[in-house]
């Protein structure tokens, strides 16, 4: 008996000691991330209206479950983004509560890439002048502070057609898409709300 309870403490503490390396190599990868970790929205997994990923390419399915569900707390390394220019990223448990230990990106993009603007907990602007956190705190608990159309948090400046065809033109894709008539005048009301 002795040595089943033994056995039993040793396998404990031997998984307890990879979870704990698990974590470590994951906020690892998290903190080191740099303009290269950004790619194409497109090269993401589509949710809806929205993207997502997980730096743990083994922790995708997790992301996804949490997406697909449209509810529930994502696992740590995931990645979630509505346009290409602003980024989530969730860190491992007790990194940081205000956001409940999600980090915000602002990104500048263009056919070279990606370059980070900004990133942070809790002082990122976005390009339409909100704080991220101020918005994303208001989403309902079991939402994880993500934001979408009944989640409880304010609505963003652009409609859903606009957001697709922001997502379409994503610069740092390698196949341009073509927007059809509709879609180009969209554009043309993007570019008239925001200048360039």
């Amino acid at each position: 008996m002795k040595k089943i309870i033994m056995l039993l403490s040793l396998v404990v503490c031997m998984s307890f000691s990879a979870f704990a390396n698990d974590q470590v190599a994951l906020k690892d990868k998290i903190e080191n991330i740099d303009d290269a970790s950004f790619q194409c929205i497109k090269s993401m997994t589509k949710v809806r209206g929205f993207y997502v990923d997980n730096i743990d390419s083994e922790r995708l399915d997790e992301t996804l479950l949490v997406a697909q569900a449209g509810k529930g707390e994502y696992p740590a390394g995931s990645i979630i983004q509505l346009v290409p220019t602003e980024v989530m990223i969730k860190h491992p448990k007790g990194t940081n509560d205000k956001t409940n230990d999600w980090e915000f990106f602002e990104l500048k993009v263009d056919k070279q890439g990606s370059k980070i603007h900004v990133r942070g907990f809790e002082n990122v602007v976005n390009k339409f002048g909100g704080n991220c956190l101020d918005c994303h705190q208001k989403a309902k608990p079991e939402f994880d502070m993500v934001c979408e159309q009944g989640h409880g948090c304010d609505p963003i400046p652009i409609t859903p057609a606009m957001t697709a065809v922001i997502q379409k033109t994503d610069p740092r894709c390698e196949v341009n898409y073509t927007l059809n008539a509709e879609e180009m005048a969209i554009a043309k009301q993007l570019k008239a709300l925001f200048g360039g």
